[in-house]
């Protein structure tokens, strides 16, 4: 049995390879793998000594040859393909581990140069491990260096791979190709000034019993690398599988949590803050945003930015919610909360990150792709539009109210009040009704004076600032930008409040 080895990531190779010695295996290798190999002790036989052609053109051509792929193609269980084998003394390959030139790692590089990409781009070892993966039946093909152990158990126990495991590994083996070529292939298109092709790689993280309603089935699907505030990479706790409204809410409930750095809480329902605060505390935080709107969080879901404790789960306890997302729990809040067997825990990853962030919306027929919406504006008082200036207290407010604001369904109202949320005004068709929504919320739950109004869309009439009047605001931020700004301003005037224009808006659709 041979075994053709050829690898730029060496993580544990060396031991893998001095298994399969020991088993009585013959080791093909080529320049740096062999250097390796023969350092530490294991015999192996060069890539020359098999084709008899030495290594060329700076090492581009060395395993391109028919005693290496008349090797891995043949098929053994044709009389046809051994005897031409053996007419041209080709010897049979029966595993080979391979990796490939680190493309992908060197074009991230800041300054990396194009000669220096195009010398990254394996030929050879795609070639392998395609000839290898075609001929699963009779070949193993390794490119993942966390399969070794595996393998190496398997022949132990059996002499060789069984075909399950070989038509296993090939299929990886064609996906490890398929993600190289789709790298290399967006970064020749855009450096000879080609349109863009968009490729994702996402796998299966698991199905899921239905999507948004019972006759639509769904899955679900994580990017190959794990990242900060993804659901697909946070760890379940406890309680039921997540279904396909529970994911699109959990993942909206994340995008507002990572714009806080302080103390915060957010109840979110149907992908909306019904109840967000923030506190000196955590647990004031969750005080402050249950209170906020005690009705419209039953069935929801909600999200800390803290380690959960014990008070805050002792509050949620009573209440029926379908998820608590937080960066972890202390032991004592999952006592509390596990006599809740439904209720569904994710510690997730909410490590500080402002790296751009693809997000991916499919439509009929075709793909958006744009930047998640992670801009956080700081709010000053140069931002101010009106004669009354803001106080300290309320640019905290409208700062706050900003914040929340951004994440509301369009037309989009918030109402704070002591750095809590107490009116939401969420996907009207017209902003008036957003606000009117808002207003009368903060109205019944006794809000009435000195609040602050946040809209994620200019204002471009005075009704607006007119009827959050009546209500008791006394300040305003939006983004402005409207060509008939000056009557929303004039009103705020007449009427005694402070508004802030941003400059930038967070539609939300």
């Amino acid at each position: 049995m041979r075994a053709l080895v050829s690898v730029s990531d060496k993580t544990g190779l060396v031991p893998f390879v001095q298994g399969l010695q020991a088993l009585g295996w013959e080791i093909i290798a080529t320049g740096g793998t062999q250097k390796l190999l023969e350092s530490s002790g294991v015999k192996t036989i060069g890539i020359s000594e098999v084709t008899g052609f030495p290594e060329i053109c700076d090492g581009r051509v060395k395993t391109l040859h028919p005693k290496v792929h008349g090797g891995l193609l043949a098929r053994r269980d044709l009389p046809e393909h051994m005897q031409t084998l053996r007419e041209n003394g080709i010897e049979t390959i029966e595993l080979v581990c391979v990796n490939l030139y680190p493309f992908k790692a060197t074009i991230a590089k800041p300054g990396v140069t194009m000669e220096d990409a195009v010398e990254n781009i394996d030929i050879g070892g795609p070639s392998m491990l395609r000839s290898a993966a075609k001929n699963w039946r009779d070949v193993t093909v390794v490119c993942d260096p966390t399969d070794y152990e595996a393998i190496l158990a398997e022949i132990r126990t059996g002499g060789n791979t069984t075909p399950e495991t070989r038509l296993k590994l090939s299929a990886k083996a064609y996906s490890h190709t398929a993600s190289y070529d789709m790298c290399i292939a967006s970064y020749m298109r855009a450096q000879a000034g080609l349109n863009k092709k968009l490729y994702l790689e996402y796998d299966l993280k698991q199905p899921l019993r239905y999507g948004e309603n019972p006759h639509q089935s769904a899955e679900f699907y994580a990017a190959g690398e794990a990242v900060p505030w993804s659901l697909a990479f946070a760890e379940q706790l406890q309680g039921k599988e997540l279904s396909y409204n529970n994911i699109q809410d959990a993942n909206a409930a994340l995008c507002i949590v990572r714009d806080f750095a302080e103390p915060f809480c957010v109840a979110l329902k149907h992908m909306n803050p019904c109840g967000a605060a923030v506190g000196e505390t955590i647990e004031a935080a969750w005080k402050a945003a249950y209170e906020a709107d005690t009705v419209s969080i039953y069935g929801g879901i909600v999200a800390v930015n803290r380690p959960l404790t014990a008070e805050v789960a002792a509050g949620m306890k009573p209440i029926f919610l379908e998820i608590v997302l937080a960066p972890d729990f202390t032991p004592e809040a999952l006592e509390i909360l596990s006599a809740k067997k439904n209720l569904r825990l994710l510690k997730v990853d909410m490590t500080p990150s402002r790296a751009p962030v693809p997000q991916y919306i499919s439509v009929t027929g075709g793909m958006l792709s744009q930047q998640l919406d992670t801009a956080v504006e700081t709010l000053s008082e140069a931002m101010c539009v009106t004669k009354k200036k803001p106080s300290a207290a309320q640019l905290k407010e409208m700062a706050f109210g900003w914040k929340i604001v951004k994440h509301v369904k369009s037309n989009a109202i918030a109402v704070v009040k002591d750095n809590h949320t107490v009116g939401i005004g969420a996907g009207q068709m017209n902003r008036v009704g957003s606000a009117e929504i808002a207003l009368k919320e903060a109205q019944a739950a006794g809000f009435t004076e000195n609040l602050v109004l946040a809209s994620d869309g200019f204002l471009p009439f005075g009704d607006t600032v007119e009827l959050a009047s009546r209500y008791g605001v006394t300040a305003i931020v939006q983004p402005g930008g409207s060509i008939r700004d000056e009557e929303s301003i004039a009103k705020a005037d007449e009427l005694g409040i402070t508004m802030l224009f941003t400059g930038v808006r967070h539609f939300k659709h």
